[in-house]
């Protein structure tokens, strides 16, 4: 695989390992802040005054897709100021934004300014894939792999501890309350990224340089482009079985009281997998290449789907989920290395932000397509068609692998 940099130019930073370190950390932290506010959402619009049942469902999706939203948007726009500017600015524009706008939505007295916030909160947010645009460019090729798939498995981290988090200190300290310590221990990364993140100074752009970031730079489009479908296919297989897990748990356990705890443990299971097999999927692919896992990892979880439609008690459907996450570990990190390795330096944080909206889309369209699919054609079709949507991704991701990749 051929790193595409410019002339005379080093990407590899002296203290990448330190820079990991504190991106795991930060990226960590402001995920667990933005997935605690799942278990509590719906109470907290009632707080704010909405009464009827119908409406809290509502507003509680729209405040938490908000984020999201705004998120895939704003992408590629950090993206590109992080090559023209540098990437630890973008961290300490992330992690300052996000502290302020997590305190504000304990403020809040109304439920749109609640959804307000959370739009601020993906405007101003983005640590999590600044902290992947860092790693990326500045980590040795032959550890990129590696580091992010351990950054992966503190992301995932985040999104596992998060909700449970979200559900233990409300009753402890309130809701509000909440909000503040997740805006205070969000500003405490603010200052690990200031002052513990080390960035090689960058040569000053030309005007030139600055104008001419994109698509026109990179030599060979066809790698980028199947990586964002990648991204995008991956989120939507793993959104696309969420909405209706709880309904398909209901047809398993015999016992309705409990029915939320399995379901709790299914969805676990699959991020538990992710997180334990991240890193060393990503040090397997820096061996044998990027490309081969990938492909690997989409057919093997295809595959993992069929028995997934046909399960008839609920630790089987528990144990198959782990083992489908433990396959798609290592898919994020590989994503992102090939795209690293195939773009120039300049434009990486750029076209890393477009593969950042792409899972965000897939984000978005994953749980609608599960839910439709669910409730018009049954449960089992939603893994039969997501199983369906990922072979195809291998296939085509063999069929359009570069030679040498």
């Amino acid at each position: 695989m051929t790193d595409i940099d410019e002339p005379g130019s080093s990407s590899e930073s002296l203290y990448w390992r330190q820079n990991l370190v504190v991106c795991l950390l930060g990226s960590f932290t402001t995920i667990v802040a933005m997935t605690l506010i799942l278990p509590f959402l719906p109470l907290y619009v009632e707080q704010l005054g909405v009464k009827d049942h119908a409406a809290i469902v509502q507003w509680s999706g729209v405040a938490y897709g908000a984020t999201f939203f705004t998120a895939a948007l704003v992408a590629p726009l950090w993206g590109r100021l992080a090559d023209l500017y540098g990437r630890k600015l973008m961290l300490i524009r992330a992690s300052l934004g996000m502290a302020v706008a997590m305190s504000l939505i304990g403020m809040a007295t109304d439920v749109w300014q609640l959804v307000f916030l959370r739009l601020l909160t993906g405007l101003l947010g983005g640590y999590a894939s600044g902290s992947t645009v860092l790693v990326a460019t500045q980590t040795p090729k032959a550890r990129t792999g590696w580091a992010l798939g351990t950054l992966a498995s503190g992301i995932m981290a985040g999104n596992l501890v998060g909700p449970l988090i979200g559900g233990a200190l409300p009753p402890l300290i309130g809701i509000r309350q909440t909000f503040w310590l997740a805006g205070g221990v969000i500003f405490i990364t603010f200052l690990a990224t200031s002052f513990f993140i080390k960035e090689e100074r960058r040569p000053a752009k030309s005007k030139a340089d600055q104008q001419s970031g994109g698509w026109s730079t990179i030599p060979d489009k066809r790698p980028v482009i199947v990586m964002l479908l990648a991204g995008m296919l991956l989120m939507l297989a793993n959104m696309s079985i969420e909405p209706i897990i709880t309904v398909y748990v209901a047809q398993l356990v015999d016992n309705p009281a409990h029915i939320t705890m399995v379901a709790g443990i299914v969805m676990s299971a699959a991020a538990l997998g992710s997180i334990l097999s991240a890193s060393r999927l990503g040090k397997l692919a820096d061996r044998i290449g990027h490309w081969n896992v990938i492909v690997a990892a989409l057919g093997v979880s295809a595959l993992l789907l069929i028995p997934q439609a046909f399960v008839t008690e609920g630790w089987q459907l528990i144990v198959l989920r782990f083992l489908m996450g433990l396959s798609l570990g290592g898919l994020l990190p590989c994503i992102t290395s090939v795209i690293r390795h195939n773009v120039p330096d300049r434009i990486a944080g750029n076209i890393l932000g477009y593969a950042t909206s792409s899972q965000y889309v897939g984000q978005v369209i994953g749980p609608l397509a599960g839910g439709f699919v669910g409730g018009h054609f049954g449960m089992r079709a939603v893994f039969l068609g997501t199983c369906l949507m990922l072979g195809g991704g291998a296939l085509y991701g063999w069929l359009a692998r570069p030679r040498g990749q």
